[in-house]
């Protein structure tokens, strides 16, 4: 039997949350809450002493596994690999499912995100592009198409 009963969130550390937080709110996810964590509990969980963070949890329209943003205050965040690839090791993209594709990618282009590469079908099933986000973040957008 296994341990795990479901996929609750996905977190991300960024360094500026307001930017990261509009452009998935510009994608269709909702802010489920903000906050902030500091102490003993985070301390121990991310063995970071004095860490302090400030939280945004994203949901998405109906059910799913939510997006957790957060933005340490101490210590400072340590800058990732921005221009980070799909073959580089470690977690590369969170994906969303979209109604329109192409409607989605010109939404983030309009804010000055763009793709990665370009978009791509697969076996007249699915169409689907990455996006760089803020800071480097890879965002893959789907669509079903058969």
């Amino acid at each position: 039997m296994g341990h795990v009963r479901r996929l609750d969130h996905i977190g991300i550390t960024v360094a500026d949350l307001d930017a990261a937080t509009a452009f998935f709110v510009g994608l269709g996810l909702e802010v489920e809450g903000t906050g902030t964590v500091e102490g003993e509990f985070v301390e121990t969980v991310c063995a970071i002493p004095g860490a302090h963070c400030e939280i945004v949890m994203l949901r998405p329209p109906g059910d799913g596994a939510r997006v957790e943003l957060s933005r340490f205050v101490t210590p400072d965040h340590v800058p990732g690999s921005p221009a980070a690839m799909a073959n580089e090791l470690g977690l590369r993209n969170v994906s969303f499912e979209v109604e329109d594709l192409d409607a989605a990618v010109a939404a983030v282009a309009a804010d000055g995100y763009g793709l990665v590469g370009g978009v791509g079908g697969y076996e007249g099933a699915v169409r689907m592009a990455y996006v760089r986000g803020p800071e480097g973040i890879v965002v893959s957008l789907f669509e079903q198409t058969g």
